[in-house]
């Protein structure tokens, strides 16, 4: 496909691309209006004839958000993000947007539509933080759309976020992850080891069961976070941690090597015991052949555990939630803390235990009393 550029008046360029020859032999060309200089008009060609080699039709008034989505889908998310985002994405994408609006035109999207399909989704039962990650999948559509320039806006942006009320993180305390763990060993569980990291570190469930003895120091007393397993459509993956912070380096307790040693030992006696069969993959906790153990395989076993302790329904992940209420119980920072469970951001920390933080306000209000008291004469006060 060619192009060309001619000269309009000041600071005005007519951009001719020829699109070849249409079933009866003619010419067919689209015509584009630049303003500004001729450099503008230069980089606005350039786009045109690449977005053409790309697939994306010249007359953007032909892409509906169906069409849109399903090319995002495939361009941006499925190389760039983890499998198990994309498989969400897509789920969303397939169950939920496309058949309330994948029919309109892309640049015929209206601030009401997505209004629309967002309030019928909470008169359907979708719970708001549902909600919430479908508006999240559609405004990140619209905006990669506008980086291509077949969106002058985003409208999502005038639909309203659902109000999210996230409930108060209340995970069993120290005694009662305790029992759990004492119950686990008293039965030698063979995942035993897996949950007593998984409380002592903070670690997730995926990170935790990712983990390989490369990456494991028990002289210096350390483990290193360097991916996540995850079940997929396709079977069990390994994938990079869920966040960049997530890749880190977490100190353990002596309990925790004297877990691990014992834990090593046993797994060297498996390996001979199988005769062979064991196909050695250097996983820290893996199933009698050596494979990946499916992450719910954990669940439930902690679930199991912890019923018969009385701790009625508790889900595993709240073992990160003790871990990180436990230390901030000890009076440990909100940064290390962060830093330790591979927080995102220190913020995410403090919206997710806020209101956990011992003696927080006390030592607020004491300091700005302090504050004010040095800078006046106590008799002004």
């Amino acid at each position: 496909m060619n192009g060309s550029i001619r000269k309009r008046g000041k600071d005005s360029w007519e951009l001719t691309i020829d699109l070849g020859f249409d079933a009866d032999g003619k010419r067919k060309r689209k015509f584009v209006t630049v303003q500004g200089k001729r450099a503008d008009a230069d980089k606005r060609l350039r786009q045109l004839l690449t977005d053409n080699d790309k697939g994306l039709p010249i007359n953007t008034a032909k892409i509906t958000v169906g069409d849109w989505l399903s090319r995002w889908l495939q361009e941006d998310v499925k190389p760039q993000k983890r499998i198990k985002t994309y498989e969400r994405y897509e789920s969303i994408v397939r169950k939920h947007v496309a058949p309330a609006i994948g029919h309109i035109q892309l640049t015929a999207l209206t601030p009401s539509h997505v209004r629309t399909l967002l309030t019928q989704l909470s008169a359907d039962g979708m719970a708001p933080a549902g909600v919430d990650l479908v508006r999240n999948v559609v405004h990140g559509a619209l905006k990669a759309a506008m980086r291509l320039d077949l969106l002058h806006r985003n409208v999502v942006d005038a639909a309203p976020a659902p109000k999210i009320d996230r409930p108060e993180i209340a995970p069993p305390d120290a005694d009662a992850v305790g029992k759990v763990l004492a119950l686990a060993k008293s039965q030698v569980h063979p995942l035993f080891a897996a949950l007593h990291l998984a409380a002592y570190t903070g670690a997730r469930r995926g990170e935790v069961l990712a983990l390989a003895w490369e990456y494991v120091d028990l002289h210096a007393g350390t483990i290193s976070i360097t991916r996540s397993l995850d079940r997929a459509k396709a079977g069990l993956v390994f994938e990079p941690p869920k966040t960049r912070n997530g890749r880190r380096l977490i100190d353990l307790d002596q309990r925790t090597i004297e877990v691990l040693r014992a834990h090593q030992g046993r797994q060297l006696l498996e390996k001979m015991q199988a005769e062979g069969a064991y196909v050695d993959q250097g996983l820290v906790f893996a199933n009698a052949l050596g494979q990946p153990i499916n992450p719910m395989r954990l669940t439930r076993a902690f679930q199991s555990l912890a019923q018969q302790c009385g701790l009625g329904h508790v889900k595993l992940h709240a073992l990160r939630h003790s871990h990180a209420t436990i230390l901030f119980a000890a009076n440990e920072s909100l940064f290390d803390v962060s830093r330790r469970l591979g927080h995102g951001s220190i913020a995410t920390t403090a919206d997710l235990y806020g209101h956990v933080l011992p003696g927080h306000g006390k030592k607020q209000a004491d300091a700005f009393a302090h504050a004010i008291q040095q800078a006046r004469p106590k008799e002004d006060l």
